[in-house]
């Protein structure tokens, strides 16, 4: 019987792990590169709502739990009454009227408002400007995606109730960032119906970033996440919404809705708070996760290639063993 000389063996297996861990490096190395920090809301963080032209709630049954504020419209374009909201209503004058008893909530700060509004207008300009960018389907309802930049294969995204959620893994990281560009004119997304928005593995609203030209959010739908619109956006009946609605250039409706303005954990100075003091604010927290390639994946080549050095070292092992038994 011959003996068997492992040599070769050892000298393949050795091979094949080097390179196995250059490919986990450049992995790794990637995810480092492609990190995305969180976008910064500054002064607009505090607010629930913020828009540009007015403020509408049919009924005006709603509920806010956040700040709001209307600039550059007046006092008097917000329809939201101080029992409707957890938190201070902001103008730029002395016309809010409400509901002619309840005031007490409202304070003219138009600074604050401007400064605002600027700050919304720097966080959608760098969401519009992220890269690497992931083209998806228009339609999000029934995917599951990883913390990532992403836009549309059309003019717009789509939550159908009907394709299933829209679920967002943050892949057990608290500071995984998701961003939404929609840079078309138009409604930029369209929530149907009853559908819903979900977070799972430590993905936080915070977090979540939407940058549009308008939203259309519809009835007794669930969404989570930062509106950031160049004009309008509308919420239709009983929809539910953890995050913010947030307009620069055009009006936020809503009838009977669920607004939460998130807590999230980084402060900053608005350097012109309530009544004119300083005041701190909180924005989503900065983190450096993966951007993501699509859905659940890294890099699918690289994934291709760690499978592919997988089946030459198990064909490698087959073939020597059968070498070795017939030496035998």
């Amino acid at each position: 019987m011959k003996e068997f000389n492992t040599r070769p063996l050892v000298k393949i297996i050795l091979a094949v792990v080097f390179v196995m861990s250059l490919t986990v490096l450049a992995v790794a190395q990637h995810a480092a590169y492609a990190a995305q920090p969180t976008v910064d809301l500054q002064t607009a963080a505090p607010f629930a709502i913020l828009a540009g032209t007015g403020i509408t709630d049919t009924g005006n049954t709603s509920v806010i739990t956040g700040d709001v504020g209307v600039s550059p419209a007046t006092g008097a374009d917000i329809g939201l009454f101080c029992p409707q909201v957890t938190g201070t209503i902001y103008g730029v004058n002395a016309a809010y009227v409400g509901d002619g008893i309840h005031t007490s909530c409202y304070t003219d700060n138009g600074p604050l408002l401007v400064t605002a509004q600027d700050d919304l207008t720097t966080a959608y300009n760098d969401a519009a400007g992220r890269t690497p960018v992931t083209t998806v389907p228009t339609e999000l309802g029934g995917t599951t995606l990883d913390a990532g930049v992403y836009n549309s294969d059309s003019t717009t995204f789509q939550i159908t109730a009907g394709a299933g959620p829209l679920v967002l893994d943050g892949q057990d990281n608290p500071n995984a960032i998701f961003i939404f560009q929609m840079n078309a004119d138009g409604t930029g997304l369209t929530v149907g119906p009853g559908s819903t928005v979900s977070l799972i593995n430590d993905a936080s609203p915070c977090n979540v970033f939407w940058e549009l030209n308008t939203a259309a959010i519809n009835t007794t739908a669930v969404f989570k996440g930062n509106i950031l619109a160049l004009n309008s956006i509308t919420v239709a009946n009983g929809a539910n919404i953890e995050g913010r609605l947030l307009a620069q250039n055009g009006d936020v409706t809503l009838i009977n809705d669920t607004i939460t303005n998130a807590a999230c954990t980084v402060s900053t100075s608005s350097g012109s708070g309530r009544g004119g003091g300083s005041s701190t604010t909180t924005s989503a927290a900065l983190g450096t996760p993966n951007t993501g390639f699509g859905v659940h994946t890294t890099n699918p080549w690289q994934a291709l290639a760690v499978s592919a050095l997988g089946a030459i070292v198990l064909l490698d092992l087959a073939f020597l063993i059968r070498k070795t038994q017939k030496r035998q």
